[in-house]
């Protein structure tokens, strides 16, 4: 994602949904992908020593997609790799992003570090590759390139990250910058909203769950403090330097809370009786299969519902079968949600999927089944 043009909207969402109809009714002209010149495929490599053979890995991996397109989406499919975007809803750049197989910023991050471990280690937009819990090292934008190694990852964005490219060494990065462009290696901008780096723990060990019971989440977010009650005026019980494992025990309407850009009331109680805001553990606002501290059921409830995964991340639901009804929910990341029945309705195409199938959720909202992990219609659940 650009981090030097206004025009586009900040923050990369796989499932900015509000635009797929319109991506799906461009005309599909043909586009020929320019190959990129061979000297500028030379330059693409680790630069300097030091890093680790999986950073290496992730440059080499990054370097061979030199030439693709940039395409608003691109790479967040169920697997790493290339995908066809859709229009972004603002630039006239990406109206044929549809039509360009390719990766967005952070698609090719992804795919870098999946190719270079075996693991999907990044599924997730600019702004959770920063708040990453496979980080070995994080380092201030006021520290510069000075201590990078090739393979770690540098980010833009005030408040919210909109942009990551990938360090190569001697004061070069590839990126995947703006539509209409192609990956490609340029010199590192530590100017303007440059946010700082982060290097990759490439073994994809995450921090073993806590034994004492509750369910295991992942917290994001630096400085993240718990209370002894929720509210954010009680003590602080502990504070989290980075992106974190908690054992949810809990959780309850409180305090409301508004940060990062997201506002919510819902806290969950952790097993040492601290309190957490649930906008720093990911997941929905309200916490699946954890039940309410108070006693009472929280989603997801019964009803003859069952029980699947979602995929991507950004994925939004509706008030109805429409990407242009209300939204009701967001879902930052994968998460489970409890289907009701589903219909056939209005035409969505995204990520590469075409479907006009839509899943009712016990809380009455709808949500595309492009995001939920099965068939294109699912099983065992009836029609609406």
């Amino acid at each position: 994602m650009n981090t030097t043009r206004t025009r586009r909207a900040v923050g990369r969402s796989l499932a900015t949904v509000a635009a797929l109809a319109l991506s799906a009714a461009l005309p599909a002209t043909a586009h020929a992908v320019p190959l990129a010149p061979t000297a500028q495929q030379a330059d693409c490599g680790a630069l300097s020593s030091g890093a680790s053979a999986a950073a290496e890995a992730a440059v080499r991996a990054a370097c061979s997609q030199i030439g693709v397109w940039y395409s608003w989406g691109g790479g967040h499919g169920a697997t790493p790799g290339p995908t066809y975007g859709y229009y972004d809803g603002s630039d006239p750049d990406s109206l044929h992003d549809n039509e360009r197989k390719g990766f967005d910023c952070s698609g090719l991050m992804r795919y870098a570090y999946y190719q270079a471990t075996g693991k999907d280690l990044l599924n997730g937009t600019a702004d959770d590759q920063f708040h990453t819990s496979h980080a070995a090292a994080r380092f201030s934008a006021a520290q510069g390139t000075a201590p990078l190694l090739p393979g770690d990852l540098m980010f833009w964005g005030s408040g919210h990250i909109h942009h990551v490219a990938l360090y190569l060494g001697a004061g070069q990065m590839v990126e995947a910058y703006e539509s209409g462009t192609h990956i490609r290696v340029t010199p590192v901008r530590t100017g303007g909203d440059y946010a700082g780096a982060v290097r990759i723990d490439g073994s994809g060990a995450v921090t073993p769950p806590p034994a004492d019971g509750g369910t295991t989440f992942e917290t994001w977010g630096t400085q993240v403090r718990t209370h002894s009650s929720p509210s954010v005026s009680a003590s602080v019980v502990d504070t989290f330097a980075g992106p974190n494992q908690v054992s949810v025990q809990c959780q309850e309407h409180a305090e409301t809370v508004t940060a990062d850009g997201y506002t919510n009331d819902i806290w969950s109680r952790l097993s040492d009786g601290s309190w957490l805001t649930n906008i720093y553990v990911k997941g929905p606002a309200s916490l699946p299969g954890v039940p309410d501290c108070k006693g009472s059921s929280v989603p997801p409830p019964s009803g003859g519902s069952k029980a699947f995964q979602t995929w991507g991340t950004g994925v939004r639901t509706h008030s109805e079968a429409n990407v242009d009804a209300a939204v009701v929910d967001y879902f930052p990341q994968p998460t489970t949600v409890n289907v009701v029945c589903q219909a056939h309705a209005q035409t969505v195409t995204a990520d590469g999927y075409t479907n006009d199938a839509w899943s009712r959720l016990t809380d009455g909202s709808w949500v595309t089944n492009i995001y939920i992990k099965g068939p294109a219609w699912l099983s065992g659940v009836p029609t609406c």
